[in-house]
């Protein structure tokens, strides 16, 4: 395993030799970027190396092994860096510019684009969609009822079988992390009962949304201060006088 103390002593330790793409950063790109390649008194291009302590001169030359100064023998042809329309490709063949790129220039304004992270992300978004997919075929239709109730409100009441699950598909597969952390709440069916209670009239909540009632006016709960009324009855169906009422209310809606 490569420590901190490791790469402190020697940056370089975990490089791939690759090709690389880098892109500047930001929405919008200049149409030609130069990257400056070489240390001088009014502009200091310097890398800090910790392991000496001290802050080394840097200067890109093509006839040079190293970058810096202090480790380059001769005459240096010195080498110029320039992006077009915010992108610069850097073949393997020329490491130098990739690891002053990399690691050592201290102006990062630009980023490396990895096509192994890109893959990994694209990859991870798929298996979302996948497992949110999979999730709407094997949940019963009054979870997925639950689930769409926070997408689509009350009218998900008017929606048949069919059009309730081609909603779910449409939603898992627009947004399949945020399908599998509803379809993950424990309170969210019972949330929908609530709803469905008080869409069908089998129980009354109050205009101010302050007090659920039965039909005949009896007060089933009055509602915490500053709390959804469905969750707090939701959280009520919870409690043993409250599931006698879920099931009661169960029954009645089947």
């Amino acid at each position: 395993m490569t420590t901190k103390k490791h790469f402190l002593q020697n940056p370089e330790s975990n490089w791939i030799i690759k090709d690389r793409m880098y892109v500047l950063n930001g929405d919008s790109s200049p149409l030609t970027y130069t990257i400056q390649t070489k240390h001088t008194s009014k502009k200091p291009l310097l890398w800090f190396d910790e392991a000496a302590n001290q802050n080394r001169e840097l200067r890109l030359a093509s006839n040079q092994k190293s970058l810096f100064v202090d480790e380059q023998d001769g005459y240096s042809t010195l080498q110029h860096i320039m992006f077009e329309d915010g992108v610069l490709m850097v073949p393997k063949t020329e490491p130098n510019v990739q690891k002053l790129l990399s690691i050592y220039h201290p102006k990062k304004i630009w980023h490396e684009v990895d096509d192994e992270i890109i893959a990994e992300d694209e990859v991870s978004s798929i298996e979302h969609e996948l497992e949110a997919l999979k999730l709407v075929q094997s949940l019963d239709i009054s979870h997925l009822e639950a689930i769409m109730r926070t997408e689509l409100g009350s009218t998900v009441a008017t929606l048949s079988s069919k059009e309730l699950k081609r909603d779910a598909y449409n939603f898992a597969r627009s947004n399949p992390a945020l399908f599998i952390e509803i379809s993950q709440d424990e309170d969210i069916t019972l949330r929908n009962l609530a709803n469905r209670a008080v869409e069908t009239g089998i129980i009354l909540l109050t205009e101010d949304n302050t007090v659920f009632k039965f039909a005949n006016g009896k007060k089933i709960i009055t509602v915490p201060f500053d709390q959804n009324p469905y969750g707090a009855l939701a959280q009520y169906f919870k409690t043993d006088d409250g599931v006698d009422l879920m099931k009661s209310i169960t029954k009645k809606l089947s």
